[in-house]
């Protein structure tokens, strides 16, 4: 079983709808159960089934009759409890509505959207608070965001969190994310392009069963909550691909392949299952109306929200967050040729920055092509990578560090190709262009290799490795006082086998300037031993380790 199908199957099944007639007290004991199962935690899995159990509830609203009896018994057969079902939302309500609405009755603990039955649970922090909600409910209209909506007691007493939602610096790193009215396709590079600009995105998998769902891996929990924050209740595209978030149960993705339904970002050559190459067949109604427009989905539609959009409307205590989104020049997310696969480096050192020690840098986060200074602006730099991926990984890690005290800038650039024109020569003496395409420092070039890999952003700790075992710790700190660059506080050798002919460590830096310099100098370094035949080349990266 795939991984999308495991996850479908396992958290997604949804329970049919039961109408028969239960007798109360066995509706209460399988409606607590139901109840305490779903809610909170993947947003929408199982939510026909607490559904199905609130639908046999009798309601208390103007909905069927203020006071309605059944067989001598009023509305209230479900016991009270300080969670509140509501129904009849309509599709643009979040949160934020809920709260605005409700607070009135009282102080309100935690809120649950369903967002493909248009239902939510509403926990209060008192009872007497959903008291006044569901007798108000019944005795008068209460609108949430324009509509009516209709209320009843949960068979809940209090909404299962992800973690510890009471704790503000707890959560789940990992979103669910349901897509209303998807009028355009969903993919990982959509959902990618909306996320990322936010924190930082490992994973991405997307669900199609029931509706499209996808759950997103960020980097770090405060970076979950922002984007939960600010994008919940955003249009992806003007009008429609609404966005509704609820944190997920997994506290990890697991992804098997990198398509346009799954997408491990930290590991970017992931082996990809290729279509069987049959005889080529006709299409009936030929290409795509998409592929006739520039934009990918015509000209009536923007490709991401931009800060005018309708974001969720913020209870009192929300702090509204507007993302601003840079826009490819052809935007075209069907495919893989939507962005550049050049980056646009400026805030270089015009004395210590050249090609070879950008290449040093920016070889951690994929292949790198060619590297061009442009003439016409001083401190700035064309990177040619090997895709689109390996720019934005650049650009999430690399954007805004210092590096010889001069705060870098890396963004997509317009050009798709670095052509080697105008060459100059920088100021310590080299060319101004050179071309990587054959270099064997390249760390991408294979699958075997790639997985190897370990994209990290910069750090204070190096992972040292290449190095031949009669260098010593005074030799490398010697080797940093020639250059020119911090030296290390702390250095650590790992065990190797007798017979290995290299060893690798950790250096510890003051803080994570002095490695970044170290490492864009010493990267790739020709270290050379007395009668040795050929040098062993130093390669450093950042390692996963905050401190020795």
């Amino acid at each position: 079983m795939s991984l999308i199908e495991e996850y479908e199957e396992g958290e997604y099944e949804r329970a049919p709808k039961r109408l028969k007639t239960i007798d109360p007290e066995e509706e209460l004991e399988e409606g607590e159960d139901s109840d305490t199962a779903s809610a909170g935690l993947l947003g929408d899995e199982d939510d026909a089934t607490r559904t199905s159990v609130e639908d046999r509830a009798r309601w208390s609203t103007t909905k069927y009759g203020s006071g309605r009896k059944d067989n001598g018994e009023d509305a209230h057969r479900i016991a009270p409890s300080p969670v509140v079902h509501v129904r009849g939302l309509c599709e643009s309500v979040v949160e934020g509505d809920l709260v605005e609405a409700l607070e009135k009755f009282g102080n309100i603990c935690y809120v649950m959207m369903m967002p493909f039955k248009r239902q939510a649970l509403v926990e209060f922090e008192a009872m007497e608070s959903a008291d006044q909600c569901v007798t108000c409910g019944a005795n008068e209209v209460v609108c949430i965001a324009g509509q009516q909506a209709f209320f009843n007691y949960s068979t809940s007493k209090r909404i299962t969190r992800p973690t510890n939602a009471d704790d503000p610096n707890s959560g789940n790193k990992v979103l669910l994310l349901s897509i209303q009215n998807p009028l355009y396709p969903i993919t990982t590079d959509v959902l990618y392009t909306v996320c990322n600009p936010i924190g930082n995105v490992l994973r991405i998998v997307i669900f199609k069963r029931n509706g499209i769902q996808a759950m997103v891996e960020f980097e770090t929990i405060e970076n979950a909550q922002k984007a939960k924050s600010a994008l919940n209740g955003a249009d992806i595209y003007a009008g429609c691909c609404t966005l509704k978030i609820e944190y997920a149960r997994p506290t990890r993705l697991n992804v098997l392949r990198n398509d346009n339904d799954s997408w491990d970002y930290t590991k970017p050559f992931l082996v990809r299952r290729e279509r069987g190459k049959g005889r080529q067949r006709q299409a009936i109604l030929g290409e795509h109306p998409s592929s006739y427009s520039d934009n990918g989905y015509g000209s009536h539609c923007s490709l991401l929200p931009l800060p005018g959009n309708r974001y969720k409307r913020s209870s009192p205590h929300d702090t509204q967050e507007v993302v601003a989104y840079p826009l490819p020049q052809t935007s075209s997310y069907m495919g893989h040729a939507s962005s550049s696969s050049v980056a646009m480096v400026s805030g270089l050192h015009p004395a210590k920055m050249n090609c070879t020690r950008i290449f040093n840098l920016f070889c951690l986060y994929g292949n790198i092509e060619k590297v061009k200074f442009m003439k016409s602006v001083p401190g700035t730099a064309l990177v040619e990578m090997g895709d689109e991926y390996a720019v934005d990984r650049a650009i999430t890690h690399l954007n805004s560090i210092k590096v010889f005290s001069k705060r870098l800038n890396v963004c997509v650039s317009k050009q798709h190709a670095v052509i080697p024109s105008q060459v100059f020569e920088l100021e310590d003496g080299s060319s101004s262009y050179k071309d990587f395409a054959m270099t064997r420092n390249n760390r991408f070039s294979s699958v075997g290799q790639a997985s190897k890999n370990i994209i990290q952003p910069p750090a204070a700790v190096l992972h040292f490795y290449n190095v031949p075992p009669c260098i010593t710790e005074n030799e490398l700190q010697r080797l940093c006082t020639e250059h020119d660059v911090p030296g290390f506080i702390k250095f650590k050798v790992f065990d190797a086998k007798p017979s290995s002919k290299t060893i690798s460590g950790l250096l510890e830096f003051d803080n994570k300037t002095h490695a970044v310099e170290v490492l864009t100098v010493l990267n790739h370094h020709q270290i050379r031993i007395p009668n040795g035949s050929n040098p062993y080349t130093l390669k450093l990266c950042f390692s996963t380790s905050s401190h020795l």
